[in-house]
C-alpha cells in the first residue's frame, strides 16, 4: 500500500472531527469567523514547534524558500480561509453529513479549474463523471419543502456556500502542492511541515486582522472557548500534516478523491452525534455524488 493512502484516511478522519468541533462552536458560542479562527491560533504555534523541533532533529536546518513558495502558499491560505468560513456557515443551512458533501465537491471543481487555467484535456468518460456529480449535487440541493420549481429550490444559500467552499478548497489543495514541491530541498514531511508552518502562520495573522477590524471582542470569545475551541486546534494540526504530507506525495485530485471517505465519517457522526438523519433524496445525492468521484479516479 502507498503511503500517501493511510496519510490521506487519516487526514480525512481528523478533518471530520474538526468540522464538528467547529460545528458545536458556532452553534453555541463563536461566530463563524471566530469559529473559522479557531482552527488556526491554536494550531499555528504548535505547528511552528514541530516544524522547528524536526528540522534541527532532522538536521535538515532552516529551509530556502523561493520566490514561487511564496505565491502558492498565499493562494493556498485564502482560499482555504474562505472555503472553511462558508463551510461553517452553511452548517446554518443543512445537516452535517450533506454540509462535508458540498464541501467535497471540491473534487470535481478542481477537474474544471485545471481545465481552464492549466489547459487539462477532460476525456468523454471524465466528463460523463463530472455530469453525474452534477445531478447528486442537484439533488443536494433541492429543498421540497421550501416550495416553488425545482430551479428554485436547488438554489438557495446553503447551494452557493457549498459550491464556494468546494471551489475554494479546490485551489487551496493545489496551492499547497505547489508550495511544497518548490522548496526541492528536503525529504517529504519536511517540506510539508515547513509549508504549513509559513501558512498556518499567515492564516493566523490576516485572520487576527479581519476579527479585530470587523468583529471587535470576537478573539476573546474564541479564547474563552478554549475548552473546544484548543481541540479544533489539535485535529486540524493533525489533518494538515497528513494533508500536506499526502500532496507532497501524490497528485490533489487523488487525494481528494481518497478523502471522500470523510463521507462516511461525517454520516456517523451525523447520526450518532448530532441525532441527524438523511433523507431519501440525500442519500440518493450522497451516492450519486460519490460514485461520480470514484469513476473519475478510475478514468483520470
Amino acid at each position: 500500500m502507498d503511503l500517501w493512502i493511510p496519510i490521506t484516511i487519516g487526514a480525512a478522519l481528523a478533518q471530520t472531527v474538526r468540522f464538528m468541533l467547529q460545528k458545536q462552536l458556532k452553534s453555541t458560542k463563536l461566530s463563524t469567523a471566530g469559529a473559522t479562527f479557531a482552527r488556526f491560533i491554536y494550531s499555528a504555534p504548535l505547528v511552528a514547534i514541530g516544524a522547528i523541533i524536526y528540522a534541527t532533529t532532522s538536521g535538515q536546518g532552516a529551509p530556502d524558500i523561493p520566490n514561487a513558495f511564496w505565491g502558492y502558499a498565499i493562494l493556498g491560505g485564502t482560499s482555504q480561509i474562505i472555503g472553511t468560513a462558508c463551510v461553517v456557515a452553511l452548517f446554518a443551512h443543512r445537516n452535517f453529513a450533506v454540509g462535508i458533501t458540498f464541501k467535497k465537491t471540491e473534487v470535481l471543481l478542481s477537474a474544471l479549474i485545471g481545465f481552464v487555467i492549466l489547459g487539462d484535456l477532460i476525456s468523454g468518460a471524465a466528463l460523463f463523471a463530472i455530469l453525474l456529480g452534477l445531478f447528486g449535487v442537484l439533488l443536494l440541493s433541492d429543498v421540497p419543502a421550501m416550495g416553488g420549481r425545482f430551479y428554485q429550490r436547488i438554489w438557495n444559500r446553503g447551494t452557493a456556500l457549498g459550491l464556494a467552499s468546494g471551489l475554494a478548497f479546490g485551489f487551496s489543495g493545489n496551492g499547497y502542492r505547489g508550495a511544497s514541491l518548490s522548496l526541492g530541498a528536503g525529504d517529504v514531511f519536511y517540506r510539508a511541515i515547513v509549508t504549513l508552518a509559513v501558512v498556518t502562520a499567515f492564516q493566523t495573522a490576516i485572520m487576527a486582522i479581519w476579527l479585530v477590524w470587523r468583529e471587535r471582542g470576537e478573539i476573546s470569545r474564541v479564547l474563552g472557548a478554549w475548552r473546544v475551541a484548543s481541540l479544533v486546534g489539535l485535529s486540524s494540526m493533525a489533518g494538515s500534516i497528513c494533508w500536506f504530507t499526502a500532496f507532497t506525495l501524490q497528485t490533489v485530485a487523488y487525494v481528494n478523491a481518497l478523502g471522500q471517505i470523510e463521507l462516511l465519517f461525517s454520516l456517523m457522526v451525523g447520526a450518532f452525534v448530532f441525532g441527524e438523519n438523511v433523507s431519501k433524496r440525500e442519500w440518493q445525492g450522497l451516492l450519486l455524488l460519490t460514485g461520480s468521484i470514484v469513476l473519475l479516479v478510475l478514468v483520470a
